[in-house]
């Protein structure tokens, strides 16, 4: 066989090397996609999981701290209702 007809083999032979590993490539880019995919579902669904727990107990905190608001002014309204009452009589006391 001559040069030229060597060198054609050959560059077959690396046309069908390439192509086979491209293929393998594309194979393994397209598992990649999927495992990624996948992985990010997962993620999603805990972060989802992660979101409920928190609001859950952000809002149980919040209901907390309101509560705890409502009855201390509660308390200083009657506090200071008191103290209005006491001041009323005591002028209505030195009036007389």
């Amino acid at each position: 066989m001559g040069n030229l007809t060597d060198d054609m083999t050959r560059l077959r032979g690396e046309v069908d090397a390439l192509r086979s590993d491209r293929g393998a490539l594309m194979h393994a880019l397209s598992r990649g996609v999927k495992d990624l995919g996948s992985s990010v579902l997962a993620m999603r669904t805990d972060f989802g999981k992660a979101h409920a727990s928190m609001a859950k107990r952000s809002k149980k905190d919040l209901t907390t701290y309101v509560s705890g608001i409502t009855k201390r002014v509660t308390r200083m309204r009657n506090a200071n209702a008191a103290d209005l009452a006491g001041a009323s009589r005591a002028w209505a006391r030195k009036g007389k």
